[in-house]
């Protein structure tokens, strides 16, 4: 095996012979990656907010980084090479944060900016130093075995591009496509965000729905049309099969799990699914994790002790290292992992000890040779980083448990022990694919993962307060009335100090200021959350959060409504915070979790995908059916183009809907900070009150050329929302069934 894998390292020849000395790591290489690094990470946060994944960024950036240059004088292959290693790390980082750090605000914990940013700087390093030793062994070896897709897809693209046969039109178009669909309907309101349609006269309970999102389709475009039917039955099991059993046996039937004494009868379809369905969901997915986990043990296994035998504390002198091997030092390795240990320990925002810190040291080097060797056999796409972070989350709570650490600051540790190692196994499984490029471009390794440090400090500074940012502007203030219990010091400290706190500045909210309390686990009656204590020591609101709230509408003092917003469900968050409960508090919904699991078992003994499954019972209908939208499109367009797959991994249809998804991602970064932000106008009575900017700006440009009760009346119309939807799934048909002209 040694012999064969010895040589075809030799045989490989990269496209820039190691001789050939070649510009390469420079200042506007860097800034441009940068930037566009920060744009795909803002608007991965946003995508992995909203459906729990994101999509590889390298191949749009190497695109648009070929073009900026060709316009501004011509770069070298290695130059824009290193503008996509650069851009790649902001995706990465935004998976990994995205989908674990909501989990906080679940717990009744804030999630603020600066620890946001902390677990994506220090993961992300995390990440690119456990792949430095890793890297000849998994990368350079195993060349021929492992075959990294999206990296030698990166490749191809790159290579196309010296040779003057790739234009960035696509991508531009798709982008342009997106942001202008997403404007039309999200911002100028000429159809309805969520046409739906309510099957109750003849099937109580049933429901179909859709969501106008471009980055939905082109998600479903690119993960396939296999996956998206997978998860599209998922979808309809929830809404259309158990939401309906469940109002067909139970209508008298009340869930402790939301709202007390709620009959199932006045629940809404959305009120029965965050009662009921949410949960079951949540076991199937957690189950999907752990059999996804189990299967590649094997591959895990080999995978850790190819990583030790191949660490490398140097040997040979750097001047007689070829260009294409020269990597940075083990000694940065070294000191790198022991400066971690020390910044995640005395970082206070992270609240993790020393004993946990070296536990994601450990954690990550072991996770992240799985995730490089995983990601080079079926591609980053299929990496199962949640099942990684499941499997984290569970030691680390176990070890917890067996040492007594079970009250609540340990569940915040916990989870920020499994963020950091979550955003260190994606940020591993990236970097591993970039380093495909480099090798077979002709790179130098050294450049490269200089490059990715650069980029995870820049698009870190990014996500944090984009995380932020879209968290506040979907939450809503909900009356709230707790007679019974005084929200006061007092309490607190009565309570041991944990479960309630207060913050130390107050909030001010129309025009009153309240003190922000975080309960952090039920007490005298109040559910866990965040709320706001009025001057006699009772709760008056409820703050939802934008990320995995349920109230989706604010209404004013008079009753009517202010404001509805769409929330972001971020799927993995409740995952993993039911495993950090059941674990420390063993408080589970047991019932509903292990319906989900023996769901999930029956579905694996049928030889169906659970993940996909899995993450369909989860997310609202309306997700799941957009993407299934875009893979309907993916399935119509292979049909008649009859492309092999290696030409799908660069086609014109992945480039479209990766445009697809930054566009219309990017005008929901706009759109949310346009409804997030208040401005204080008179009202028809004369009095002062909150519109938010797009009201302000007239921007509901619907509204404003059709009048209220006609602009209301077209975008709540599902038969007229729905057209643009498809039109929007043609045109990326259309695009892609042409097949790409020869260079």
């Amino acid at each position: 095996m040694d012999n064969r894998e010895a040589a075809a390292a030799v045989v490989h020849r990269p496209y820039v012979p190691a001789e050939t000395q070649m510009t390469e790591l420079t200042v506007r290489g860097l800034i441009v990656g940068s930037l566009l690094g920060i744009v795909f990470a803002a608007s991965s946060v946003y995508l992995g907010l909203k459906v729990g994944l994101t999509v590889s960024a390298s191949i749009p950036i190497a695109v648009l980084s070929i073009t900026i240059f060709r316009a501004f004088g011509k770069a070298t292959i290695l130059e824009n090479n290193i503008v996509q290693t650069t851009g790649s790390a902001g995706e990465s980082l935004a998976a990994g944060v995205a989908f674990t750090l909501p989990s906080l605000l679940l717990m009744g914990f804030e999630m603020n900016a600066l620890r946001a940013t902390l677990v994506a700087l220090l993961g992300g390093a995390l990440g690119v130093l456990m792949m430095i030793p890793l890297r000849h062994g998994l990368i350079v070896k195993e060349h021929g075995k492992l075959t990294y897709p999206e990296g030698t897809a990166c490749a191809e693209v790159l290579i196309v591009g010296e040779k003057g046969g790739m234009s960035a039109r696509t991508v531009f178009g798709g982008l342009g496509a997106g942001a202008l669909f997403y404007t039309l309907g999200k911002v100028f309101k000429f159809w309805g965000e969520y046409p739906s349609w309510s099957f109750n006269k003849w099937f109580k309970g049933g429901s179909l729905s859709f969501e106008s999102n471009p980055a939905l389709v082109g998600v479903g475009y690119i993960i396939g049309t296999r996956t998206s039917n997978i998860m599209m039955a998922g979808g309809v099991l929830s809404f259309l099969v158990l939401i309906p059993l469940i109002t067909l046996f139970g209508p008298g039937m009340t869930s402790a799990l939301y709202g007390a004494g709620t009959p199932v009868s006045a629940m809404s379809t959305g009120q029965i699914r965050n009662a009921f369905v949410l949960y079951i969901g949540a076991g199937a997915v957690a189950t999907g994790g752990v059999l996804t986990l189990i299967r590649s043990l094997p591959t895990i296994i080999s995978a850790f002790k190819r990583g030790l035998g191949n660490v490398s504390f140097g040997g040979e002198k750097p001047a007689a290292v070829p260009r294409t091997e020269q990597d940075l030092s083990m000694r940065v390795v070294l000191g790198g992992s022991l400066a971690l240990v020390v910044a995640i320990a005395i970082a206070p925002s992270l609240g993790i000890n020393a004993f946990s810190a070296v536990l994601i040291i450990l954690f990550g080097f072991f996770f992240v040779t799985v995730s490089s060797r995983i990601t080079g056999e079926i591609g980053s796409s299929s990496n199962p980083i949640s099942g990684m972070t499941v499997a984290t989350l569970l030691i680390t709570c176990l070890l917890f448990l067996a040492v007594g650490w079970t009250g609540v600051p340990y569940k915040e540790m916990a989870l920020c022990t499994a963020a950091l190692v979550c955003v260190a196994a994606s940020n591993g499984g990236t970097t591993s694919q970039d380093l495909k490029t480099g090798f077979l471009v002709g790179a130098t390794p050294r450049n490269q993962q200089i490059a990715i440090m650069v980029g995870v400090l820049t698009s870190a500074l990014v996500i944090g307060f984009t995380l932020v940012a879209l968290n506040r502007a979907a939450t809503t203030y909900v009356p709230k009335n707790y007679p019974g219990f005084v929200a006061s010091e007092a309490t607190a400290t009565s309570t041991g100090g944990d479960l309630l706190a207060f913050a130390p500045e107050p909030y001010a909210f129309r025009g009153t200021d309240y003190r922000v309390l975080y309960v952090r686990n039920e007490v005298g009656g109040v559910p866990r959350g965040k709320y706001l204590v009025g001057r006699d020591n009772h709760i008056a609101f409820l703050a939802d959060p934008g990320v995995s709230g349920v109230e989706p509408v604010q209404r004013r003092e008079d009753g009517s409504v202010e404001k509805v917003v769409s929330k972001f469900d971020a799927p993995k968050a409740r995952l993993f915070q039911l495993i950090i409960d059941g674990v420390l508090e063993r408080n589970l919904p047991w019932s509903l979790v292990l319906i989900g699991v023996f769901l999930a078992l029956l579905l694996d003994l049928c030889g169906v995908s659970v993940l996909p499954f899995a993450v369909g019972a989860y997310l609202p209908l309306s997700t799941s059916s957009t993407i299934w939208l875009g893979g309907i499109a993916r399935w119509l367009a292979d049909k008649r183009s009859k492309v092999s797959a290696e030409e799908s991994e660069s086609s014109p249809g992945v480039l479209f809907a990766s445009g697809l998804i930054a566009g219309g991602a990017l005008i929901g970064l706009l759109s949310a900070a346009l409804e997030g932000v208040d401005t204080t106008v008179p009202g028809p009575d004369g009095l002062p009150r909150q519109v938010t900017l797009l009201k302000h700006w007239g921007l509901e440009l619907c509204y404003k050329l059709f009048g209220e009760a006609r602009g209301g009346a077209i975008e709540a119309s599902a038969n007229w929302s729905i057209l643009p939807l498809v039109g929007l799934a043609g045109l990326l048909f259309w695009v892609a069934s042409r097949r790409p002209k020869a260079a």
